[in-house]
């Protein structure tokens, strides 16, 4: 490879890493336009006759338990691997992925819990009000998922020790999808809680 060729691959480099970050800021506005457009829907909908209102599943309380502690494992994980800690990195970032599976699994009990009340996403027995509130959870619960696998791609490089304190440009990506989509839980699960 000559020294033209070399050049030229870091400067595409170095772009790439430049605007890593803002096409992610790009997306995020989007899916944060996307949830402000489901919830304005859902307070449009509250003038309907048949609007029905209910308490938030308790399972719902947990996940976001456990969708807090996610981020909170994920900040103290890229905190260590700055300090050059890879092994209490990597194994912060195990148990952030643990949380988030839990948070996943919790909102599935809660999705069970709103049937045992009663209350259907669809069908004859189904409601506007319930339609909503599990209608923009499971979407929630997709953009979890792909936050999941974002999770599993930083695990597998972390594993593969692609990042150090001077190389964490992909984790970084990581972890700002992923405290992204723990904040939009929390905005949803507030929603919900106040906006019956």
């Amino acid at each position: 490879m000559n020294a033209e060729t070399q050049t030229l691959q870091e400067e595409l480099k170095t772009a790439k890493r430049k605007s890593a970050k803002p096409m992610l800021w790009i997306s995020m506005i989007s899916m944060v336009m996307f949830f402000a457009g489901l919830t304005s829907a859902y307070v449009i909908s509250m003038n309907r006759e048949d609007w029905v209102t209910f308490n938030l599943p308790q399972a719902f309380y947990v996940s976001t338990i456990l969708i807090v502690m996610s981020s909170i494992s994920l900040y103290f994980s890229q905190k260590m691997l700055k300090k050059n800690k890879v092994q209490a990195s990597f194994m912060l970032l195990l148990i952030t992925f643990l949380l988030g599976l839990g948070f996943i699994w919790y909102q599935y009990v809660g999705f069970n819990q709103l049937k045992e009340v009663g209350l259907y996403f669809t069908g004859p027995e189904s409601t506007v009000s319930t339609s909503f509130i599990i209608g923009i959870t499971f979407m929630h619960v997709l953009h979890l998922f792909a936050g999941v696998v974002v999770l599993l791609v930083v695990i597998y490089n972390h594993f593969k020790k692609k990042y150090s304190s001077t190389d964490m440009l992909g984790f970084e990506l990581g972890a700002i999808f992923w405290h992204f989509v723990d904040v939009l839980w929390i905005y949803l699960f507030f929603f919900f809680y106040f906006i019956k």
